[in-house]
């Protein structure tokens, strides 16, 4: 029966990502493909031009997450004022200013985030092929032992316990995620899995841009997910 890591993401703010348009940083109710891939690859040391270590980890990983809080969501805004000297850091190492001529530092930079507040999810993986490195065993040991501070989704993101979970032996996703104890009370459940690890009772198929081509640094692609919601009896977690 396949082994499965488990990993708790709960933190005061967490963000997972979705389309960005504009000033507008906007959330899903589910951890991305991609932002697993990001978080493990960080907790593993790999660097951000590593991009093939990051694609081959990526087309490895089978997620699936359980929502074990109701989603609340919070908007910030977000304002500085930059002036023509001050320089933004960025992700693919160029430094980026502002555009628009000289008119464009009169006014301040703002933008909007959005933010799920005291989320608590289940994630369940497993990496196939199994043996190639690196294996469960250690991706285990470095999220534990993470090469630098790991963080949901965002850097202000910060988890609020050990993201390490322990290990589910199930035929499948799905059913590593209904394995593990519920919370404490009773609670509709919200499933997010990879289509082929399972079907529950009305559930349904949906088509999922999460996938990263991390050359590029964009999105690309669908893949098949299922989502479904089940009655928690109730038990620890």
């Amino acid at each position: 029966m396949p082994r499965h890591l488990l990993m708790r993401l709960e933190a005061p703010l967490i963000a997972f990502g979705g389309e960005t348009i504009d000033k507008f940083g906007v959330i899903r109710d589910f951890p991305a493909l991609s932002m697993v891939t990001g978080l493990l690859a960080n907790a593993l040391g790999y660097r951000r031009e590593e991009s093939g270590l990051h694609e081959r980890l990526q087309s490895r990983l089978l997620i699936g997450a359980r929502l074990d809080s109701d989603v609340q969501r919070l908007t910030d805004f977000q304002t500085a004022q930059l002036g023509k000297d001050d320089l933004g850091w960025t992700t693919w190492g160029t430094p980026e200013g502002r555009r628009g001529g000289p008119d464009a530092y009169s006014s301040p930079h703002l933008r909007y985030r959005d933010y799920h507040a005291s989320l608590n999810v289940l994630v369940a993986l497993r990496l196939e092929p199994a043996a190639e490195t690196p294996t469960l065993d250690d991706l285990a040991q470095a999220l534990d032992r993470p090469a630098r501070p790991l963080f949901i989704g965002r850097k202000s993101c910060l988890p609020s316990r050990r993201v390490f979970a322990g290990w589910q032996d199930a035929t499948n996703i799905l059913e590593a995620l209904k394995a593990v104890p519920f919370p404490e009370s009773p609670i509709r459940l919200r499933l997010q899995w990879p289509d082929g690890e399972g079907v529950l009772a009305g559930d349904r198929v949906l088509d999922l841009c999460d996938e990263r081509n991390w050359s590029s640094g964009v999105h690309g692609g669908w893949r098949p997910v299922r989502e479904g919601v089940f009655d928690a009896p109730g038990g620890a977690t």
